[in-house]
């Protein structure tokens, strides 16, 4: 079977570690925050949790460590949903004040518990953070709201910088990998919202290696194009234990490197981040957007500087 097969060199990693890692830590055990970064074992901690080092970024993972959802994909505890923490949503602003990062990622997961879902939760978040210092950029990585337009208007009027929700996979592809109360086009549909219904970068993620089809991820790319996509991610889907979805393909670099051409060159996303370990928070991303949020180009003037760079 593949997925217990040697990895390949080119996802042979070094641990995070070192002084400023342990420092971020430890800000994080004070303050009882959960991190993406940390439920996940994200290979690229050290890189983006630089913080006043340089430009940091951190994924803060909202509403509890259980999802209400099964996706086979992913490694977060499913069931025995706990009450929302109140002071969370100052908690994760002061850590953010505390580390000194510039560029934060909120993310959650999901809430079908809940009556609406966690999105006031979220979007206080967003708030707090905004009021403590507005010059943090804030993106947030929001779940589906069951597709229900004013949940996922209320994380639009809470005023992130950027709005990001993963596809995940091809359309073909998204039962088996995603909970049954997931879908392509539900999917879609929160990304057209939040195109239509503001002024920010938008961005989802794809996984390769689960047994996709090179024309369905092309199909997919304009899909999410033609849904108001400004920038996409793809990295390797790599298996947390043997009882979830399995490696289908480790996909070497070189094909990361053809989609990344394919989304920026041909399908005119203003950026494309794509290699075995990039994920939907990625700091190269985040550095990008946030280049272009501090030089003051709306969203509309991006993409027209994007579309003359191409043309020219």
């Amino acid at each position: 079977m593949e997925s217990r097969a040697r990895k390949p060199d080119w996802l042979r990693i070094r641990p995070p570690g070192g002084e400023r890692f342990a420092e971020i830590e430890g800000v994080l055990d004070d303050h009882d925050i959960t991190t993406v970064c940390e439920e996940a074992s994200c290979p690229n901690r050290s890189e983006c949790w630089s913080g006043r080092d340089g430009p940091g970024t951190a994924t803060f993972m909202l509403m509890g460590r259980r999802c209400s959802r099964g996706c086979n994909f992913c490694d977060v505890a499913t069931g025995g949903m706990e009450p929302l923490d109140p002071d969370e949503p100052a908690e994760v602003a002061a850590a953010v004040a505390e580390i000194g990062l510039d560029y934060v990622v909120l993310t959650s997961v999901d809430r079908d518990d809940l009556d609406d879902q966690g999105a006031a939760h979220f979007a206080r978040t967003v708030r707090e953070i905004k009021r403590r210092d507005p010059s943090v950029l804030v993106e947030t990585l929001i779940p589906d709201f069951r597709g229900e337009e004013a949940l996922v208007g209320r994380i639009v009027d809470a005023g992130p910088d950027v709005i990001a929700h993963n596809v995940e996979t091809v359309e073909r592809l998204q039962r088996p990998v995603r909970d049954p109360r997931a879908g392509y086009a539900q999917s879609l549909s929160v990304l057209r919202q939040v195109e239509r219904e503001s002024d920010v970068y938008t961005k989802t993620s794809l996984m390769l290696g689960v047994g996709e089809r090179d024309h369905e991820v092309y199909e997919t790319l304009v899909d999410l194009r033609d849904a108001g996509v400004d920038v996409v991610t793809f990295g390797q889907y790599l298996q947390p234990s043997p009882s979830h979805l399995d490696v289908e393909t480790y996909v070497h670099p070189h094909k990361f490197e053809t989609w990344k051409a394919v989304a920026e060159e041909e399908l005119d996303f203003l950026y494309c981040a794509s290699g075995p370990m990039v994920r939907s928070s990625y700091k190269a991303g985040e550095l990008f957007a946030s280049a272009l949020i501090r030089d003051g180009a709306s969203v509309a003037e991006a993409r027209e500087r994007a579309e003359r760079a191409r043309t020219d």
